[in-house]
């Protein structure tokens, strides 16, 4: 899908704390074989902080950013992956009670590590059907704490972090433009988070913390290991192709690619030797110190990119973005301007 008036009015992220790979190794809480994988330095930390509270947080840094309030904003998305804070809640509606105040639409979206581009998808579709409708904000948060998970070893390869991110996507202009966005799904991939457990009738009814590798074990074990990786190259190839197609561009034409806030070795396989990705065009060196948070990792590249200012006037942003399920998204951004809260440091 090409876009040509929908704009990105602010950004920002929230990371509450920092835990620094070492210390985990040292305490055993992370296997010293992970940290070498992932080549990770640290992970964003929150000792008490809820997902929600965190995605509120970023939401009102954004809003004030993007210079508006809750009379502009038209839909309000959030997208997480974990426990939020409450039980059968609707998390979406707190955020709106915290930041925005109004009575627009407030939905929760739940589409795991995709979740912040499909948000982005269905915000900017929303935006463009008209009615008058000029701004919404989409968040994404959470905290993956046990002992419902480990953030070592639930996901080997990937270790999780707490935190939260917001933008405000916009018909009225910003300092970049969304140029395309392409999603694609692939439901025959969907038992690779599952696995072959019976269905439950309350949370964790099979192990705690939860087990992403046995999942996938059981799941390749039927299907076979080239059958999966196939499939969701051929997933990410999909979406990547017909973004950039769509933006008129070429992969090696961007200035940035922000992929997902996997460990190095992961990265490597499915990413910079698959795509021909140098890591130095990408936010490597940023997502290191972050980690996984779940459908957030591209908006905090892309805020991270702005607020540092290595995203330039011109420079050209490819989002790619991958979620069990299977799904997967990518977005093309044009940097307009360097926004004056630029210098800020993130909250």
């Amino acid at each position: 899908m090409r876009l040509e008036d929908v704009y990105i009015r602010g950004t920002s992220t929230r990371l509450p704390s920092r835990l620094l790979i070492a210390d985990a190794v040292a305490s055993g809480a992370c296997p010293p074989a992970t940290a070498t994988a992932t080549g990770m330095e640290s992970v964003a930390y929150s000792p008490d902080e809820s997902a929600a509270e965190m995605a509120a947080a970023a939401a009102r840094t954004a809003l004030r950013r993007a210079g508006t309030d809750g009379g502009d904003v038209d839909l309000l998305l959030h997208a997480d992956t974990y426990h939020q804070g409450q039980d059968l809640w609707p998390v979406a509606s707190y955020i709106q009670r915290e930041t925005l105040r109004n009575t627009c639409p407030a939905v929760e979206i739940r589409q795991m590590s995709n979740g912040g581009l499909a948000a982005l998808d269905l915000a900017a579709a929303y935006l463009r059907a008209g009615h008058g409708r000029s701004d919404a904000l989409i968040t994404t948060a959470d905290r993956f704490c046990a002992p419902g998970i480990d953030r070592w070893t639930t996901d080997p390869g990937t270790p999780y972090a707490d935190g939260a991110t917001a933008l405000v996507l916009s018909r009225r202009g910003g300092h970049a433009r969304l140029v395309s966005l392409a999603l694609h799904a692939d439901p025959e991939l969907e038992p690779l988070h599952r696995g072959d457990d019976p269905f439950t009738e309350v949370p964790f009814g099979h192990r705690m913390p939860v087990d992403f590798e046995a999942a996938k074990r059981a799941f390749v074990g039927r299907a076979g290991i080239s059958y999966a990786i196939t499939r969701t190259y051929h997933g990410q190839q999909t979406v990547i192709k017909q973004a950039l197609a769509d933006a008129g561009s070429e992969l090696a034409e961007a200035d940035w690619v922000v992929l997902p806030h996997f460990g190095r070795r992961r990265l490597t396989s499915i990413y910079y030797k698959p795509f021909g990705i140098d890591p130095a065009r990408t936010t490597w060196d940023h997502s290191r110190t972050v980690g996984h948070l779940g459908a957030g990792d591209q908006f905090a590249g892309l805020d991270h990119l702005t607020v540092s200012g290595r995203a330039a006037p011109g420079d050209r942003v490819v989002l790619v973005s991958v979620g069990a399920g299977y799904s997967w998204g990518c977005a093309v951004v044009d940097i307009l301007e360097r926004p004056s809260w630029a210098k800020e440091l993130p909250v």
